[in-house]
């Protein structure tokens, strides 16, 4: 016969306190209900868990064993109570965020109003930024993050597909030519992410191999707002994610590039600590940016579709 959890819980406050009646007091129950149950217990089980005397009480060796595992099932019973109790709490309190630039400025701030609204009790602090902050050391509550994301003692949630396209102004290619593989990118100006004026670009073959290809141009900056820019006025071939070339695919003021061969996929993502319980307000807040990016992010629409032409 499987004990009953009230005959566990009464053996366990017990065996922690040595006595029957602190064990009833802390459980409101009387002490002959509590040495019932402990009896009961052992009966159950068919073993003799307490020693027992008129002046001291302690766990048998069977008692002991018994007594380590179920206070591992009593925490964990604690933690699950607890956690549903943080799901049902009001999201609340001072929420500090860390975003790259770019994105936060052309897409994130849009979200936030509408999240702003539907939980009054959160303030909400947004840190814009391109380098990685350290969430723990800095004290930022969660960060959104673009790409693959190195193994760290981060929890790492993925928010929406990233596609990255390589895209130029219709009078850079009328001037320079179209090119048809990635190999034909080294006849061409590219504009490269970073200071390098050497740049490796990653595409994908027809049988699904990832290729690299060595570029090179005049122009080399840190930011997709300018690359995307630079390509607008006509000097070159950027390769960014979609949502920085999206609205211009679409206006016809950039030409996408090379679409067979579409560059390795990432992923917009939230991160944030481990922590023994994750609070209602960093829940709500990257629950509220899966909903409004994922898994079909609205940048994309209207796009080719990958791999097709």
């Amino acid at each position: 016969m499987t004990p009953r959890f009230d005959t566990i819980l009464a053996f366990v406050r017990v065996a922690e306190t040595g006595s029957f009646s602190e064990a009833a007091r802390r459980l409101s129950l009387s002490k002959s209900m509590i040495s019932r149950q402990v009896s009961a217990l052992e009966a159950d089980l068919g073993v003799r868990l307490l020693h027992r005397t008129t002046r001291s009480l302690s766990p048998t060796e069977a008692g002991r064993a018994y007594l380590e595992r179920c206070q591992r099932i009593l925490a964990d019973f604690d933690e699950a109570n607890l956690l549903v109790s943080h799901l049902q709490a009001v999201p609340r309190g001072r929420l500090r965020v860390s975003a790259p630039l770019s994105f936060g400025v052309g897409h994130l701030s849009a979200c936030l109003p509408g999240f702003l609204e539907r939980y009054p009790e959160i303030e909400l602090e947004m840190g814009l930024t391109d380098r990685h902050v350290d969430l723990v050391e800095e004290g930022w509550d969660v960060a959104v993050r673009i790409g693959r994301l190195a193994d760290s003692s981060l929890i790492v949630r993925r928010l929406a597909p990233v596609r990255r396209l390589a895209a130029a102004s219709p009078a850079y290619l009328e001037r320079r030519g179209t090119p048809a593989r990635p190999e034909d990118l080294a006849g061409h100006d590219c504009l490269t992410h970073g200071t390098m004026i050497h740049s490796e670009w990653r595409f994908i073959e027809g049988d699904g191999k990832p290729m690299q290809v060595e570029v090179k141009g005049r122009f080399h900056a840190d930011n997709g707002d300018v690359l995307r820019d630079m390509a607008l006025a006509g000097l070159g071939i950027a390769l960014l994610p979609s949502f920085f070339l999206g609205d211009d695919i679409r206006a016809g003021k950039l030409v996408p590039l090379l679409e067979t061969y579409v560059p390795l996929d990432s992923s917009l993502n939230a991160v944030y600590p481990h922590g023994r319980h994750l609070s209602p307000k960093v829940r709500a807040f990257v629950d509220h940016l899966a909903a409004s990016f994922g898994p079909e992010p609205y940048w994309d629409r209207g796009l080719t579709a990958p791999g097709t032409r």
